[in-house]
C-alpha cells in the first residue's frame, strides 16, 4: 500500500519553533483539504519529524504524545486519522546524553521512512514525501519515494539537494494532493491499467 509521508512544522502545521503546547497547533492553509484528498484515493497518511528539542532539552520526549493526540483530534472533526506519527527526538549536539548522537532517523536521513515501510508493509516506490525543507526532499529520495517541496517563500535556492531537486514545487498540501492524484492516474494509464 503506498502512502503520504509528511513532515509536520512547516508542512502539515504552522512552524511554531520547538512548540509542544497543543493548544498553539493550527493546521496549515490546505491541509485538511489535501489530506481529505490523499486518503479518499487510499494513501497512508504518516508523519515523519526532526524533534531536535529533546536532545537540546527544550521539552522532555513524553510532550510529543500531546501533539500527537492533538493533531489526531483536529484531523478526527474532519474524519481523517494518521496512519503513523514517527519522530526523531535526536541531535549530535544535544546536551542530553541519550539523545547526543548521530542517528540514522533524522532526515535527511531515510531511517523513519524505511523503518515505517517496514512496520505497515508500505510501497516505497508508489510512495511520496511532502516537506517544506531540502533534508524532506533527500529522506524522501534516498527512501525511494517521490518528493514535493513546500515552497514558503524562504527556500533555499536553487531548491537542490544532493539527491536532486524535489518531483514538484508547491505552495501547500491542497495543490500537491491534486498533483499526486493526477500523477498516480496518469501512471495507471501508461501501465495499462484500468481506473
Amino acid at each position: 500500500m503506498p502512502a503520504i509521508f509528511l513532515d509536520k512544522d512547516g508542512t502539515l502545521i504552522e512552524n511554531v519553533p520547538n512548540n509542544v503546547d497543543p493548544q498553539l497547533i493550527e493546521m496549515k492553509i490546505g491541509a485538511i483539504e489535501g489530506l481529505q484528498i490523499l486518503s479518499k484515493a487510499g494513501y497512508k497518511l504518516i508523519v515523519i519529524t526532526n524533534q531536535s528539542g529533546v536532545a537540546r532539552d527544550y521539552f522532555p520526549e513524553s510532550a510529543l504524545a500531546g501533539v500527537e493526540a492533538r493533531l489526531n483530534e483536529i484531523l478526527e472533526k474532519a474524519d481523517l486519522s494518521l496512519d503513523g506519527f514517527y519522530y526523531c527526538p535526536h541531535h549530535p549536539n544535544g546536551v542530553i546524553s541519550e539523545y547526543a548522537i548521530a542517528c540514522e532517523c533524522r532526515k535527511p536521513k531515510p531511517g523513519l521512512i524505511l523503518r515505517a515501510a517496514s512496520e505497515q508493509n508500505i510501497d516505497l516506490a508508489n510512495s511520496w514525501f511532502i516537506g517544506d525543507n531540502l533534508s524532506d526532499v533527500e529522506a524522501g529520495h534516498s527512501a525511494g519515494c517521490k518528493t514535493i517541496l513546500i515552497d514558503q517563500g524562504n527556500q533555499y535556492q536553487p531548491q537542490m539537494s544532493r539527491l536532486g531537486i524535489a518531483d514538484y514545487i508547491l505552495v501547500n498540501l491542497s495543490i500537491a494532493a491534486q498533483v499526486i492524484c493526477k500523477h498516480s492516474i496518469s501512471n495507471f494509464r501508461v501501465s495499462g491499467m484500468e481506473l
